[in-house]
């Protein structure tokens, strides 16, 4: 597992929240595990919500617009919370205004996008990161170190699924195409970056999506191909529950994360000639957040412009198998 960074000053980082949603209360709530770091402002859309959430978390400032809240000299680094289809403005517009960004996933809609943002953020010279917080989770990084050790041979497997029952109510978000709506793009990539971490980038794609009446997708089943024989399935659904788990196997031995994978609940089972052990993760209070904000936070600290666990690279290629994976199966988001 990663190691936290050597902070020589300490200096206290101060975070603005963009967006006060039901993502953006589970951050503000895990920020107080953060040593260094400091809840400093939110802004929303409205500044009565801004008001309100500023009010739920004992936030001192509250800003009634997005632009406000990244013009304002109070904060060092941004969270961006607000739907998939605005994280590519809205990170854009913190930069612009001289801020570090934490943007939430999916980065943004494709990788064009992405680009536009992590050229941005190396022309001012800023901290930006992919919100990717299920790689910071101690059993996330635990498996990331199982497969690296070798113990399980050559990784020739990797099984995933993602699925829960949403709100069929047709305007709610994840059913809205405007904002980058459906499985894939909200579910779905939990999926395709553990297959990248664990296998790489696919020689091969192959997919199959059901779509729902909105025109985003409601199930999809996605198939990695390598040249070397391994193969990833992928399948998400927004439309029934499934067991929220990963299978890795190898030719030594087979990994389990337990459903919900994604989550800092998850449990790892490791099972070599039909013998499951179980490994011990210790569990921390908050909802998992705090682990990317502390690493963020450290990053500022160490006056670091890109993450080392959540590079550049890795969310473009993340981003570049989204675009790939819709291209394949004909997902495309108004404004395209």
């Amino acid at each position: 597992m990663y190691e936290h960074f050597i902070n020589q000053n300490m200096k206290k980082i101060r975070w603005g929240i963009l967006g006060t949603g039901t993502i953006a209360h589970k951050f503000a709530a895990d920020l107080k595990y953060v040593e260094g770091a400091e809840l400093a402002a939110a802004g929303s859309r409205s500044p009565e919500k801004a008001e309100n959430f500023c009010r739920d978390f004992d936030i001192p400032f509250s800003f009634g617009s997005y632009q406000a809240l990244a013009e304002s000299n109070l904060v060092d680094i941004i969270y961006i919370a607000t739907p998939h289809s605005l994280h590519h403005e809205n990170t854009l517009l913190c930069l612009d205004n001289d801020k570090a960004v934490l943007c939430e996933k999916p980065f943004a809609l494709n990788a064009k996008q992405a680009a536009e943002m992590i050229d941005l953020s190396h022309l001012k010279k800023l901290f930006l990161m992919d919100a990717l917080w299920t790689k910071f989770l101690p059993h996330y990084q635990k498996m990331v170190e199982i497969v690296k050790s070798g113990i399980l041979g050559d990784i020739k497997v990797v099984l995933a699924n993602f699925g829960f029952k949403a709100n069929p109510n047709p305007n709610s978000r994840l059913l809205n195409p405007e904002l980058g709506g459906g499985s894939l793009m909200d579910i779905g990539i939990y999926n395709i970056f553990t297959a990248l971490d664990v296998l790489g980038k696919p020689d091969e794609i192959n997919v199959s999506i059901n779509s729902a009446d909105q025109g985003v997708d409601e199930h999809c089943a996605v198939l990695f191909k390598y040249s070397n024989g391994a193969m990833a399935s992928l399948f998400s659904s927004i439309s029934v529950n499934l067991g929220t788990e990963v299978e890795i196997c190898g030719t030594l031995g087979r990994l389990k994360l337990n459903t919900p994978f994604y989550e800092p609940s998850s449990t790892l089972e490791f099972i070599v000639d039909g013998e499951k052990t179980v490994i011990n993760i210790e569990k921390t209070s908050g909802f998992g957040y705090h682990f990317e904000a502390r690493h963020a936070t450290e990053c500022l600290q160490n006056n670091l412009t890109e993450s080392p666990i959540v590079t550049h690279a890795g969310s473009l290629l993340l981003m570049q198998t989204l675009d790939r994976i819709r291209n394949l199966s004909g997902i495309v988001f108004p404004g395209e």
